[in-house]
């Protein structure tokens, strides 16, 4: 038997950022070793419809639903068997049913071997579920299926997973539960260290789940010697010591929601707890005076933003030289309660934008109070491009704290940011899925 996994793109356009889909490397470890494994990931190369396989199995993203139901359609017609599974398919199953022949819900690692049973005799079930969170101890991952795959170049790792926080905008409990799994941290550690390489990215939704476990996690990491990036809440700005740790063991990069610079926002999408410690500000500079780099979010379209917001966190993000920063028009998603409010209130432009061919990446998808649809649009773009503007880039470039701290943090600057330059010029008015039949 043939498994193929396929990750799918936003659009037809080849994507210049991606890093390695690891669900299936961890899928691919939870696979009998009799079964040949295939990885196509349509980001990066074109995907083969006719090569020889016995099932196809999908992860999908809510930016992705279009693009994967097209070559799911595909795939199908030529009479194999796909299956669906990811935060989509898990807050939508009706409709990704309507797609695949079969859709996981929630995590897959207790239903992979039995589903992987079931396709091989030919009885794929419909629906698969396992509703019990189970532990962070499974077997080890498989990387051999992202052989010769042309991948950002850094190893993703996942220490735990779900957040202590429910912000209002977020899905991450509504798929992972309300409580944090974390995985044993000699496991990661014996994980890393067995990598090629130096440079690691942290995949868990925010790092800091409690200061005793950051503390080990970093004291572990500290004899690697390695290089590592994260995402974190901005509260960990209250606790020093774990900041030092984290310098001391290699975090070159934190990415952080600051997500508004306006209180009553933060009320609203229930992230008050951001300014609990400190102003932005302070915080900020906690971070730089230890050579960690930030990524900042911002997200705009709350009740309380007008045109104006754009240019305040604009400026606040160049004042605070960050390495990176996202403009973002507010996207309600299925499984998070901004969504749900938002249709409630008949707010929404498009009932479903991810599948609507009228819908481009970067639009605004619902009216805003106190600003238009397309204000809300072309401020983020705006945004976007003015951070990312040369002189911008130069002037955050001059920065010995933090982006010019040692050579290592000016060459990941740099290497990010003309990513980052490239891939906002590219996906901006991107429509969903592909303009024709990919066949």
């Amino acid at each position: 038997m043939k498994i193929t996994f396929v990750r799918p793109n936003l659009s037809d356009s080849p994507a210049g950022d991606a890093m390695e889909p690891l669900v299936f490397a961890l899928l691919a470890g939870l696979t009998p070793p009799d079964i040949e494994l295939a990885l196509q990931d349509d980001r990066i190369e074109p995907l083969d419809f006719d090569a020889p396989t016995d099932l196809v199995a999908m992860t999908v993203e809510t930016y992705t639903a279009r693009r994967a139901y097209q070559i799911a359609a595909e795939f199908r017609w030529r009479g194999v068997p796909v299956v669906m599974g990811g935060y989509h398919p898990t807050f939508l199953p009706d409709e990704a049913r309507r797609h695949a022949d079969a859709v996981v819900i929630g995590e897959a690692e207790g239903v992979w071997p039995q589903l992987v049973r079931e396709a091989r005799a030919g009885r794929l079930q419909p629906v698969y579920h396992q509703p019990d969170l189970r532990p962070l101890t499974g077997p080890p991952l498989d990387r051999r299926i992202f052989a010769g795959k042309r991948y950002a170049p850094l190893h993703l790792v996942q220490t735990g997973r779900g957040c202590r926080f429910a912000c209002d905008f977020c899905s991450i409990h509504a798929f992972y539960g309300v409580n944090v799994r974390p995985r044993p941290i000699e496991s990661v550690a014996a994980e890393i260290a067995a990598l090629p390489g130096k440079l690691f990215l942290l995949v868990d939704d925010n790092l800091f789940t409690d200061p005793t476990r950051l503390e080990a996690l970093c004291r572990a990491l500290s004899p690697l010697k390695i290089r590592w990036a994260c995402q974190i809440s901005l509260d960990i700005a209250a606790h020093d010591h774990l900041l030092d740790l984290m310098a001391h063991s290699g975090c070159l990069l934190a990415l952080v929601g600051f997500e508004s610079l306006d209180e009553r926002n933060l009320t609203l999408m229930k992230k008050r707890w951001n300014l609990k410690h400190h102003d932005y500000a302070v915080a900020v500079q906690k971070f730089r005076d230890r050579g960690i780099m930030l990524v900042g979010t911002f997200v705009f379209g709350y009740d309380h933003d007008t045109p104006a917001a754009f240019d305040i966190s604009l400026d606040f993000a160049i004042r605070a030289k960050f390495c990176l920063a996202h403009f973002n028009p507010l996207t309600p998603t299925p499984g998070a309660a901004l969504y749900d409010r938002l249709q409630r209130e008949g707010r929404l432009i498009f009932d479903r934008w991810w599948l609507d061919p009228a819908f481009h990446y970067g639009q605004a998808t619902f009216h805003p109070k106190g600003m238009t649809a397309a204000q809300l649009t072309a401020g983020c773009f705006r945004a976007r491009r003015e951070f990312n503007r040369y002189s911008a880039i130069a002037r955050r470039a001059c920065d010995l704290s933090a982006n010019c701290h040692s050579p290592a943090h000016l060459y990941t600057f740099l290497a990010t940011n003309w990513v980052s330059r490239r891939e906002i010029y590219r996906k901006q008015g991107l429509s969903l899925g592909a303009a024709r039949s990919t066949a």
